[in-house]
């Protein structure tokens, strides 16, 4: 059943007889979303530690790991401190880490080493050719020529009218700089956009700039299990 909020709300066009959300375009996150990228990530974060002489973490710790309260953030939607390094920007990472933010150099040169870590998900492809048409954008906070690297290795760059990364912004998500970005080169008002993503830095990026926001496997405006059920929500 869609939820209450949204038939209250006419920026994002919900049609009464398909129930459906209509958009002016839609957001993807990249990781997560499109692509599992976990573990590549994990390898070259680590690949950078241990170049700097840092310890290690391991993959538990990289999806789940609480910081000193000297270090962490706190998540402006729910007031709960940030666990994870997971969905957040790479040099904010290496801030949390106490390493300088050039690191980042570094940990993307061995990230394109472990490329074979990284698997496209099955219903991604089918999904965007069923969004077709709509405009579409992808806004990740992982930096723009891994995401190329990406794109390119998966052959899904043609379904985007623009890549919005974390070097096109000050801040990286969870600040809505980057979909106000977005949403800029579409051509269109965040207030009728949908945006889907699979972390808490996404959903408080999208809520805070206007948007409906759709969750992979968390709780946002809508939540969804796969990408495929994406369908069942937008026209």
């Amino acid at each position: 059943m869609l939820q209450e909020t949204f038939l209250n709300q006419p920026e994002v066009f919900l049609s009464r007889t398909m129930k459906k959300l209509r958009p002016s375009a839609i957001l993807f996150d990249m990781d997560g979303v499109l692509i599992d990228s976990l573990d590549s990530w994990w390898h070259a974060l680590n690949d950078a530690l241990k170049r700097f002489k840092h310890q290690e973490i391991t993959r538990d710790e990289f999806i789940l790991f609480e910081y000193p309260a000297a270090c962490c953030g706190w998540d402006g939607a729910t007031g709960d401190i940030i666990q994870t390094y997971w969905g957040h920007d790479l040099k904010d990472n290496l801030r949390r880490l106490n390493l300088h933010p050039d690191v980042a150099r570094f940990c993307n040169i061995t990230y394109g080493g472990h490329m074979d870590s990284i698997h496209i998900y099955p219903d991604t492809k089918e999904t965007l050719q069923e969004l077709a048409a709509y405009k579409k954008a992808i806004i990740t906070n992982t930096p723009t020529d891994c995401a190329r690297q990406i794109l390119k290795k998966f052959d899904i760059a043609q379904y985007f009218e623009a890549i919005i990364t974390s070097d096109d912004v000050t801040k990286a998500k969870p600040d809505p700089e980057i979909v106000f970005m977005a949403c800029e080169r579409l051509g269109v008002h965040p207030e009728t956009v949908v945006l889907i993503g699979d972390t808490k830095s996404d959903v408080q990026a999208g809520r805070v700039a206007g948007c409906t926001v759709i969750g992979l496997k968390i709780d946002a405006d809508f939540s969804i299990q796969r990408l495929a059920e994406l369908t069942n929500i937008i026209q």
